[in-house]
């Protein structure tokens, strides 16, 4: 499940795409994240949660879930909690048929929170292994047979695969060292957004 379709907003969004080969700098992916992070904060909100959906039983829907326990460990090294909430890990993942679950639980537990929702996605096939950036939800869709809400403030999605070859089964073979880099990639820059900017000034 996990990968969504279209970029689903009011007004068409503006996304940003980002090559994750060896020319990558995560701090301008960084820098956009710092950037749309603020502009909801100038709506009010306060407090950033990421929402990494996805799971671990398919390689090419595996990015979300990955995000989420890269996240997760730097925070048990540091041995302290992050100021940004993470939900969705390798161990507890956030998919299909616990997804609307997961959105009403952000809703009690975290309200006025900027939701940033991570996960992998299909594109055109010249971008496969771009890391793409923008304001706006992401609907749910791609490989699932039930109609699931928009979720999130933010999106953070990593192409996988193709549109025009989509099959299920491809994302059973999407390479896991496509899906790391990517993975790495998305990590590096919000650690320099932690850094860059304190988080308790939108908690």
């Amino acid at each position: 499940m996990g990968l969504f379709d279209y970029l689903s907003v009011h007004s068409k969004p503006e996304i940003y795409y980002y090559h994750t080969g060896p020319q990558f700098h995560p701090e301008v992916l960084a820098d956009r994240l710092l950037e749309l992070i603020r502009e909801e904060e100038e709506k009010g909100k306060r407090g950033v949660v990421f929402l990494c959906i996805g799971t671990d039983r398919s390689t090419g829907d595996s990015l979300g879930p990955l995000i989420g326990y890269k996240l997760k460990e730097q925070e048990r090294r540091q041995g302290h909690q992050r100021r940004a909430a993470v939900l969705g890990t390798l161990e507890r993942p956030v998919h299909a048929m616990n997804l609307e679950q997961y959105q009403e639980f952000v809703i009690r537990n975290f309200p006025g929170r900027i939701v940033i929702a991570v996960d992998a996605s299909i594109g055109s096939s010249e971008h496969v292994g771009y890391v793409t950036i923008g304001k706006g939800s992401l609907k749910p869709g791609l490989g699932v047979s039930k109609e699931l809400r928009e979720v999130g403030d933010i999106f953070i999605t990593g192409i996988v695969g193709g549109c025009g070859n989509f099959d299920p089964v491809m994302l059973q073979s999407v390479r896991l060292s496509v899906v790391m880099r990517m993975a790495d990639c998305i990590c590096e820059s919000i650690f320099l957004v932690e850094n860059l900017w304190d988080f308790s000034s939108a908690v």
